[in-house]
Order: structure tokens, then C-alpha cells, then sequence
């Protein structure tokens, strides 16, 4: 009797440690968690005209996607990105690929040079990176010129005052995917009125638990539903509406989203 009551003790003591390593665990991915977010820059920006509103939703405690919001000089840069996998593995390269991308637009005006950099250091550190897609804008508050590049990301919606919708789609190839690989700038104006929304492929992905996506229709209307408002309200008219389509289904990936809008003279 007295073996098993040793026996019982003992294994409550090696429960009750696996129950405080498992809290310090919690603790630890949480506040990597928090330590991610703060590396994006703030959820909401104002200056001049232009709004910019932004969220990210991990499917597990860590996101592989990113989004980063800063300013140089006189342009607001934001980049929208999605590091291929989830969780641990994923938000690991999380802090490694935000410091390059501040580090590379603080060097290379250009949003196509400076992704051409990331790609090429990237591939020289010689490890099984994950692919990452990412679409880079620059943005001048003064005029709403805009020079952006598009590394293998969802092509982000420019929806016009009058109606008209554009795709940013000029770029190149995933980073980390080809050596020496070539990435072209593209341009754009956001003129008063015009909305851009920049999204991860977990939105237009994401089911609803019958075999059916949210897709691109969906989130268009979504978007242009509020579009002309303010870039608050579209990125909760957008999360809203992806939200109610999927209902009590689990999220599958990590769901991330980015408005900027220029307000109406």
C-alpha cells in the first residue's frame, strides 16, 4: 500500500511539472506572439489624405503572415506577406524577414530592387527557407503616387472612385524560390476617393465547411460595399463578411488583411 501511495505522489509531482512547463510555454509563444505584432507597425495610420488600417489573424498562436507599416521621409511604405506554413516553423523566419524588409527599403528606393535584394540574401544563406510571397508599396503622401512590387502575392485590389477595379500584379516570382530572378516595379496613383486592399490567400481561401471558398467574388463585394468610406471600414466590412461565411468552420490558415484609402477632397 505504502509503494502505491509513493507511486500516486510521485506521479503528481512529475503532472503538476509538466503543467508548469506547459504554462511557461503558453507564456513564452505569447509573448513572441505580442512581440510579432508590434513588429508590424500600428494597426492604424493616418496621414495627410490616406488612412491605412490593418489586422492579422494567426490560425495557431504564431502567424506566418506579416504585414509592416513604416515611414522614410516623406512616403508611407506597407508590405503585405505570407511565409509558406504555419505556427512555430513559420513565425520563426517572422522577425528575420520584417528586419530585411526595413533594412532593404531603407537601402533601395525602388520596391522591385529592394525585393530582389531580400531574394538574393535569402537564397545565400543557404537554408531550407520557406517561400515566401510579398507585395511591397511605396507610397507618396503628396501626390498618392504609388511604386509597388509583387513577389508571388495575391494580387492586391485597387478599387477606383467611378467603379473600376485594377490588379497590382507587377513583380516577380516567390522570394527564396530562384536564384538571380528578375522583379519589375509597377506604378500606380491613388487618387481621392480610391481604396487598395491588400490581402493573404487565407481570406479568399478560407471555407465555410461545405467544400466551398470565400474567393475573390466575395471578397470584392465585400470590399467595395464600404470602399468609399474609410479603410476601417472596409477592413471590417471584409473581415465581417469572412467571418459570417464561415460560420462555426475552423479557420484552416492564418487570415490577414490591409486597407489603404485616400480620403475624398
Amino acid at each position: 500500500m505504502a509503494d502505491v501511495v509513493r507511486r500516486s505522489l510521485a506521479l503528481e509531482g512529475q503532472l503538476a511539472e509538466l503543467r508548469s512547463e506547459h504554462d511557461r510555454l503558453r507564456h513564452s509563444i505569447f509573448e513572441a506572439a505580442h512581440v510579432q505584432r508590434k513588429l508590424c507597425g500600428t494597426r492604424h495610420l493616418r496621414r495627410g489624405s490616406f488612412e491605412i488600417a490593418s489586422e492579422i489573424f494567426p490560425v495557431r498562436d504564431l502567424s506566418g503572415d506579416f504585414i509592416s507599416v513604416f515611414e522614410i521621409e516623406d512616403e508611407l511604405v506597407f508590405a503585405i506577406g505570407d511565409i509558406a506554413g504555419k505556427g512555430l516553423s513559420a513565425g520563426m523566419w517572422f522577425t528575420h524577414l520584417v528586419s530585411m524588409l526595413r533594412l532593404q527599403c531603407a537601402t533601395h528606393r525602388s520596391p522591385a530592387k529592394a525585393l530582389a535584394a531580400m531574394n538574393r540574401d535569402l537564397l545565400r544563406l543557404r537554408l531550407e527557407l520557406p517561400l515566401t510571397s510579398l507585395l511591397l508599396c511605396r507610397l507618396k503622401v503628396k501626390s498618392g503616387e504609388m511604386a509597388y512590387c509583387n513577389a508571388g502575392h495575391p494580387p492586391a485590389l485597387l478599387l477606383r472612385r467611378d467603379g473600376l477595379v485594377e490588379s497590382l500584379t507587377e513583380g516577380g516570382p516567390l522570394l527564396g524560390a530562384l536564384d538571380g530572378a528578375s522583379f519589375a516595379k509597377g506604378n500606380a496613383t491613388l487618387q481621392p476617393g480610391d481604396t487598395l486592399v491588400g490581402y493573404t490567400d487565407g481570406i479568399a481561401e478560407c471555407g465555410n465547411g461545405t467544400g466551398t471558398d470565400f474567393g475573390m467574388d466575395r471578397l470584392l463585394a465585400a470590399a467595395q460595399t464600404s470602399s468609399g468610406s474609410s479603410a476601417s471600414a472596409t477592413l471590417f466590412s471584409v473581415l465581417g463578411a469572412v467571418e459570417d461565411f464561415a460560420g462555426s468552420h475552423a479557420r484552416e490558415d492564418d487570415i490577414s488583411l490591409i486597407v489603404v484609402h485616400r480620403a475624398s477632397v
